[in-house]
């Protein structure tokens, strides 16, 4: 899973940034994204694309990407701005947040998807990157993980929606909370499932 990395230095590229999002389909919540930049001997087994890991491992693996990692960052775009701009424009736009919110520059982005982002770093975009590379790996599991934990906290503000257990995402259970209470504050008033209630 490093093939990406290592074509990158082999281009000259010293600080290579992985980039991956959290959260493009749930109807509550924000959209977060992380950018990892992981050293060059970095052997921890089991990291792979976080929705193939169980929620144990995310957050057993969560400390020690954070511990060995050169640097990463965290990024996010609340449910009003993905009202305001659209899911996609949101989720780059969190991804752009993650890279600024790094303690050093890189000098390369691997991001996952078809997109890149607003920024004058070169970059590549790698559709299936969380299952190709293993920055972008270790990014969607400090994403994953991060966006978890905040679903988590806004439960306790809203727990008749259940946001704890589906994460803001369409399960029948939490479609019929929003029918019951009607949408929250956090929900995405221009999603389907949300707007037409």
């Amino acid at each position: 899973m490093l093939t990406f990395e290592k074509q990158a230095m082999l281009n000259g590229y010293k600080m290579i940034a992985g980039i991956d999002e959290a959260g493009r389909g749930p109807l509550a919540g924000p959209v977060v994204s992380a950018a990892v930049v992981l050293p060059d001997k970095f052997d921890v087994p089991g990291i792979n694309d976080s929705k193939k890991l169980s929620e144990k491992k995310r957050e057993a693996l969560f400390p020690v990407i954070q511990k060995h990692a050169v640097a990463f960052g965290i990024g996010l775009a609340d449910h009003e701005e993905i009202d305001q701009i659209n899911i996609l424009q949101a989720s780059l736009l969190s991804m752009k947040r993650a890279v600024e919110d790094l303690k050093l520059t890189p000098d390369y982005l691997l991001i996952d998807g078809r997109f890149t982002i607003d920024s004058t770093i070169e970059q590549r975009s790698i559709i299936k990157g969380d299952t190709l590379s293993l920055s972008i790996a270790a990014a969607s599991i400090l994403a994953k993980v991060t966006r978890d934990r905040i679903m988590a906290d806004l439960d306790l503000q809203y727990p008749e929606y259940g946001f704890k257990r589906h994460k803001g995402y369409p399960t029948k259970a939490h479609k019929e909370a929003i029918l019951t209470h009607g949408p929250c504050p956090i929900h995405r008033r221009n999603f389907k499932g949300v707007k037409d209630i």
